[in-house]
């Protein structure tokens, strides 16, 4: 027998005020039960597990994998990072602090500011130079933030229809090639004495210090603000505190983020070194595409490879196709190859057996390479930079 009409008859023998009280109550334990079995069921809703029953072996399968497409952080990275201090960026991180204060003073800068990518990097960069339209940012049409932003390019001057230069942005490297310093110092005293301001695009700017053994402050000292991969922007301290309120607007205030910083100073310590090796292997991989009679559109400087499989009767989706199928696949994009200090000599060799395959079954079937038509910059592409789905 249910209790509670023995609980309702007993209450209805109590004063008034009593059984108003024991009413509102037994109310109060029945919507506490209530709100405890809904929570309950929510927190079963919400649960969630994003491990797969076989991420053990995943991941050691990942780790193989990395060396044949992109860069991943390994497990001294974790362990390095798992170590970082605990704290809120927007307010106080001591971990991305010291990152900050290190990476200015090797820039030869006042200051730094820890971002979340490179494409922010250079939005603050130039958000925070400038200041009242109209204005326009001059740089190379192959130069990221031309590629991937609105921000037009224009010859400095003051004509009516064109909105006048406020900054010139630099990119080194540019699909992997170094930009001679001593050609960035004769644009910076021009632009500067112009009135004008310099931005770097630092894209792998680590690579061009490698490879010049150029100190990093000598790289920086022509530019008034440095983006610098991946990702630190740095600049004078009044720039960079603006830069800051910015990032914050632009929803870049970040909170536990002293893992990441932890693993870009890991990086520092321990990776730089590894650059020479990773030029090496580059320069390994075009000269084997020459050999094969593949035609190099921008050559191996540091970690990038530009290539065009046309001359052998060869389209990149052909490449990209037989690559993802090989025993251990490859992963392909187009026409640009990335050399990183986790690819493997292997890796590179079994690409250029796969193209060399390519090319003898095209000479067997009876290709003959066709006459290049001229184009106006010698080749029949507007960039060196093709995708897979783009026919040579």
């Amino acid at each position: 027998m249910s209790r509670f009409p023995r609980f309702f008859s007993v209450l209805q023998q109590r004063p008034r005020h009593l059984l108003d009280h024991s009413l509102s109550q037994g109310r109060r334990y029945l919507m506490a039960a209530s709100i405890e079995s809904a929570r309950a069921k929510i927190a079963e809703d919400i649960k969630i597990d994003i491990f797969t029953a076989t991420q053990v072996a995943d991941n050691a399968k990942a780790l193989k994998e990395i060396s044949r497409s992109f860069i991943f952080p390994t497990a001294e990275m974790y362990a390095y990072a798992i170590r970082a201090s605990l704290g809120d960026d927007v307010y106080y991180e001591p971990s991305t602090k010291a990152l900050e204060a290190h990476m200015a003073k090797i820039t030869g800068k006042e200051a730094a500011l820890f971002v979340p990518s490179g494409t922010m990097s250079n939005q603050l960069a130039l958000r925070t130079h400038l200041k009242q339209p109209p204005y326009s940012v001059l740089c190379d049409h192959r130069a990221h933030i031309a590629r991937s932003s609105s921000h037009s390019g224009r010859c400095p001057g003051t004509h009516r229809f064109r909105a006048p230069t406020q900054v010139v942005e630099l990119e080194n490297t540019l699909n992997g090639t170094i930009i001679p310093q001593e050609d960035v110092i004769v644009i910076s005293d021009y632009v500067h004495s112009k009135g004008l301001i310099m931005h770097l695009d630092g894209a792998r700017i680590w690579d061009v210090v490698a490879q010049t053994a150029t100190p990093l402050h000598e790289l920086c000292a022509p530019f008034d603000s440095v983006r610098l991969s991946d990702s630190c922007l740095v600049g004078p301290k009044e720039f960079i505190t603006k830069a800051r309120w910015f990032r914050k607007l632009f929803g870049g205030g970040m909170r536990q983020i002293g893992v990441l910083s932890a693993s870009a100073a890991y990086a520092l310590s321990h990776n730089f070194q590894l650059l020479p090796a990773v030029h090496a292997l580059a320069k390994r991989l075009e000269t084997g595409l020459e050999e094969i009679g593949v035609e190099i559109t921008s050559a191996a400087e540091t970690c990038m490879v530009f290539f065009d499989p046309s001359p052998i009767g060869v389209t990149y989706a052909e490449l990209v196709d037989r690559a993802s199928k090989l025993p251990e696949p490859i992963k392909l994009g187009g026409s640009r190859l990335v050399i990183h200090i986790q690819t493997s000599p292997a890796a590179v060799e079994d690409f250029l057996t796969l193209v060399r395959q390519l090319a003898d079954e095209k000479k067997q079937a009876g290709f003959v390479p066709p006459e290049r038509k001229a184009s106006p910059n010698g080749r029949p592409y507007s960039s060196i930079y093709v995708r897979s789905g783009v026919k040579a």
